[in-house]
């Protein structure tokens, strides 16, 4: 470790910014559109890109900047920009960079709204893509054709959990001097850093685990400085900028990240492991369960497993549903990385505007379930779920 430098979760605690002169402990919120400046020939030096100052709170903030500040010490960026969601960072990860003509690899497993503007916004740009499988890494270089200008994936991916090597999706950006652009959401920065290796954008809906208590809308895109100031020019003009309330509710809350993530793993491989041995359970996905067909590159790439359990349920959609409406103390909702656990049904929420072939092909099957595990006794959530799977819930592994 380099001397002076911080450890992760020291940088997402005193990692804010400097006092404005009232030595306050905490940092306090900026809610102003705009800012003002001494003299008109400063105001043009800033404008101008001649001197630094913050100008509007749609190109920059306080909260935002420290927030963007935290965001790149713990993934080990150069530089971020925090949008309004996490859509809107994904987005912009994809549209400050991509043109007519352009051709974009993509990894099959993606988020249902990254599928949307894959297939049917880009497209109207004269933007094409080609699928490729997740688990078969070694054979994407075939996809690649002269217009391809990026590499979109996400790992673990929503909601099936599958994996992706990094390692090897970084030599192949690097082979054919492509944009690696990595949804990072299910990992944070505490499990996994897609950057270091070879990735040069990692992409956050901060919406989930970095604010972990679903209060509030926030994305962030984070890599390489040359980069970034594509996708600032892109937001700046565009304008799907972050509020500052909504950025210092974020900072304060990824420095608690590193402690509510062990909290959620930990919960998370023990509800694993209750389903494994559970009948009508016929299928259970955790990336650090044995059983996982990706559990080697899991524990290569990720220190722990995250918080997201997925299973399917012996009788299909009938069997989900029934499921859903039978637990009493697990939230239904569509969200995830929240305090509260929350279960959801993929097939018919948050993947239902794609095709059932689609679906088949990444593996989201009628009675599949997600369940982002929360932070409530674990023995509490084994119970409640137990119960609505109409079975017992005890012996719950360590």
């Amino acid at each position: 470790m380099e001397k002076n430098k911080k450890r992760f979760e020291t940088q997402a605690i005193r990692g804010q910014m400097e006092s404005t002169g009232y030595r306050e402990h905490s940092t306090p919120l900026f809610l102003t559109s705009s800012f003002t400046f001494p003299s008109a020939e400063l105001m043009a030096d800033t404008f101008a890109g001649q001197a630094d100052g913050i100008i509007y709170s749609r190109y920059s903030n306080p909260n935002t900047d420290e927030l963007i500040q935290k965001a790149c010490a713990m993934e080990g960026a150069e530089d971020g920009f925090a949008t309004a969601s996490g859509m809107a960072a994904v987005f912009a990860g994809l549209a400050a960079f991509l043109q007519a003509g352009d051709h974009v690899l993509a990894s099959r497993a993606v988020f249902g709204s990254t599928h949307q503007i894959l297939t049917e916004l880009l497209p109207r740009w004269g933007i094409t893509h080609t699928y490729a499988d997740p688990q078969d890494i070694d054979n994407w270089e075939q996809y690649l054709t002269p217009n391809t200008r990026m590499i979109v994936l996400e790992t673990p991916s929503n909601p099936g959990l599958a994996l992706i090597d990094l390692e090897k999706a970084g030599a192949l950006a690097r082979r054919h001097g492509l944009i690696l652009n990595v949804d990072n959401c299910f990992a944070t920065p505490c499990l996994q850093r897609p950057l270091e290796y070879g990735a040069h954008l990692s992409v956050h809906s901060g919406t989930k685990w970095m604010d972990g208590q679903g209060r509030v809308l926030g994305g962030l895109v984070v890599g390489d400085a040359e980069l970034i100031e594509k996708v600032r020019f892109f937001c700046r003009h565009t304008g799907p900028a972050m509020s500052p309330f909504n950025a210092w509710i974020l900072s304060k809350s990824l420095e608690t990240l590193s402690v509510r993530m062990e909290r959620h793993c930990g919960n998370a491989l023990r509800l694993a492991n209750f389903l494994e041995g559970h009948q009508g359970v016929s299928r259970v996905l955790y990336p650090h369960l044995p059983s996982h067909p990706q559990y080697e590159l899991a524990r290569k790439q990720m220190r722990l497993g995250g918080g997201i359990v997925a299973f399917e349920l012996e009788g299909g959609a009938a069997a989900g549903m029934r499921f859903l409406n039978r637990l009493r103390m697990c939230s239904l909702s569509s969200n995830l990385g929240d305090s509260r656990t929350i279960a959801t049904h993929p097939a018919s929420t948050t993947h239902s505007k794609l095709k059932e072939e689609e679906r088949q092909a990444v593996g989201i099957r009628p009675g599949l379930v997600r369940v982002s595990v929360g932070l409530e006794h674990i023995d509490d959530i084994v119970e409640d779920v137990g119960q609505a799977l109409g079975g017992r819930s005890e012996g719950v592994k360590e």
